[in-house]
């Protein structure tokens, strides 16, 4: 995205439009996430590069809209999702975007001075903060399988894994929906204790007796 923000703006018009033409007419079948369109990652990326202030609206997990204005620094892709990390000059500290809920309010505001990032690496920052905390539901599960195997079932970001023992590991993560947590957990195809949220429990036992039945051969007729 940064090398794509940089050619735009050498690029005659011409060029330009066949830019426009290539987001037109390209979709993604990732099911990682939400998506987010590639002209407002371009416009970031940009912004980064040139240090220019942003400023947009931003939709929180609660669904309250408020203006922001920011001194972006990088964008971070989970493999999930599409983060913005940023300085907040308002609260005098390092923030987290999801550009998925990012509306941009052009034009981009004065140039700024970048800062160093905070422990010196913007990706190590975004993943450390994400952990199951920027979820509504927050969840803790004990996978019984190495850690060692289960770090490579697990893409970066998806949630911080602890070895418990040999045979055991912990799993923080987290989602805005139980079911797709549900859904996500139950696709790494290993055993899983949970320890949080209660909610989580509660639906996995809801999908155990739908999944019962629609395996009984008591119900074909």
């Amino acid at each position: 995205m940064r090398a794509l923000a940089k050619l735009e703006q050498t690029l005659p018009s011409r060029l330009r439009h066949r830019i426009d033409a290539l987001r037109f007419a390209t979709v993604s079948a990732a099911g990682g996430g939400p998506t987010v369109d590639a002209s407002v990652l371009t416009a970031i990326a940009a912004a980064c590069h040139n240090h220019e202030r942003l400023r947009f609206d931003y939709t929180d997990r609660s669904g309250e809209v408020a203006l922001r204005q920011v001194e972006p620094h990088r964008l971070v892709y989970t493999g999930r999702r599409w983060y913005l990390l940023a300085w907040e000059p308002s609260k005098q500290d390092w923030r987290t975007y999801r550009a998925d809920r990012i509306y941009l309010r052009p034009p981009h505001g004065p140039r700024f001075v970048p800062r160093e990032p905070p422990s010196g690496d913007a990706a190590t920052h975004v993943l450390a903060g994400l952990g199951s905390r920027a979820w509504r539901y927050q969840a803790r599960v004990l996978l019984h399988a190495p850690v060692s195997v289960m770090a490579e079932r697990i893409i970066p970001g998806s949630g911080t894994l602890r070895a418990v023992d040999e045979s055991t590991c912990e799993l923080e993560t987290g989602s805005d929906s139980v079911h797709d947590l549900a859904s996500w957990i139950g696709g790494l195809d290993v055993a899983f204790t949970v320890v949080a949220p209660e909610e989580l429990r509660a639906h996995l036992a809801a999908l155990a007796g739908r999944y019962a039945a629609a395996s009984s051969k008591s119900r074909i007729r």
